[in-house]
């Protein structure tokens, strides 16, 4: 492992690539182990070059923007992490047409274009993470998501080259892309975007924020929704329904203000949190004959 990362140093820098590194503190769970390896790129070339001296070192890794849709295992993540964020958050602004790298949040983005007077990132102001996981799982809120605005995409294939695919390529549908199935690798983001009216714009992004603060867990580290939306029904309602609102183990509970929201109060382990998806899913399925399967991406060691 010493010799990966010393050739990672070199190749990256120094400060890019850290060793032992917990994951708690890079997911908004808030839960997880160290990986072996986890490095933080500055430029695609980076990525590139980091994933080139995993392949020639055979060691596996696994790509990260925000951690906000991320439960890693209490035992951590063997192999490197490489997560494109703050490094990689430049953004761009050409009329009605915003460039985005991968690693820019949304929220952050959402108020940068709304500054411009541009409408239509709204609805992802309150979603708390990266552009590039956005586009992964084409995220939504509020009627909004990120198939309405994309227009194009850069990623790195598996062949570690550059590549541009237009948004109709993606075949982006409810929480889904080509992108993790092809190993593709989102870089940077081209949005198309509106002039509005900025009264508008800052009234819309007001009222959203109030609803998030009145109807979501806010205080606590969660993954936001826990639960894809079954078709026919509302994930929440099915727990509520089923008598779990505030059923806790560990530090995990299915949160009262939200049953759709698993979270952590202060100290819950990976596992707290699977355990309780786990008996939320038994106990819907044997009450209402509905599977709930996870929005959040478990990942790591078991």
């Amino acid at each position: 492992m010493d010799s990966v990362v010393e050739a990672l140093r070199k190749k990256i820098g120094q400060d890019a690539v850290l060793i032992e590194e917990p994951m708690s503190g890079h997911t908004t769970f808030r839960t997880g182990g160290a990986a072996d390896i986890f490095i933080m790129p500055s430029s695609a070339e980076d990525v590139k070059t980091s994933i080139q001296v995993l392949k020639d070192f055979d060691v596996p890794f696994f790509i990260i923007g925000n951690g906000s849709n991320l439960l890693v295992s209490d035992k951590g993540i063997r192999g490197a992490v490489i997560q494109i964020g703050g490094k990689m958050s430049g953004v761009e602004i050409d009329g009605g047409t915003v460039y985005a790298e991968g690693g820019v949040l949304l929220a952050a983005l959402s108020a940068k274009v709304a500054e411009q007077s541009l409408s239509g990132l709204e609805f992802a102001s309150g979603i708390p993470g990266t552009i590039g996981g956005a586009v992964t799982m084409n995220a939504g809120a509020y009627g909004g998501e990120m198939r309405d605005v994309l227009v194009s995409v850069e990623v790195l294939t598996k062949e570690l080259e550059l590549k541009t695919i237009p948004a109709k390529d993606l075949e982006l549908s409810y929480r889904h892309s080509i992108l993790p199935t092809e190993g593709y690798i989102l870089l940077k983001a081209t949005l198309k975007l509106l002039n509005g009216n900025p009264e508008a714009i800052r009234a819309r992004l007001l009222e959203l924020s109030e609803q998030r603060r009145e109807k979501q867990p806010l205080q606590y580290p969660s993954a936001g929704s826990t639960f894809k939306r079954p078709e026919g029904y509302f994930a929440g309602k099915l727990i509520q329904d089923a008598g779990l609102k505030g059923k806790s183990i560990g530090g995990a509970q299915v949160s009262e203000k939200h049953a759709g929201f698993v979270i952590n109060t202060g100290k819950a382990t990976t596992q707290d949190i699977l355990d309780l998806i786990a008996f939320c899913q038994k106990t819907v399925q044997e009450k209402f004959g509905v599977w709930l399967e996870t929005e959040v991406k478990i990942v790591g060691e078991f």
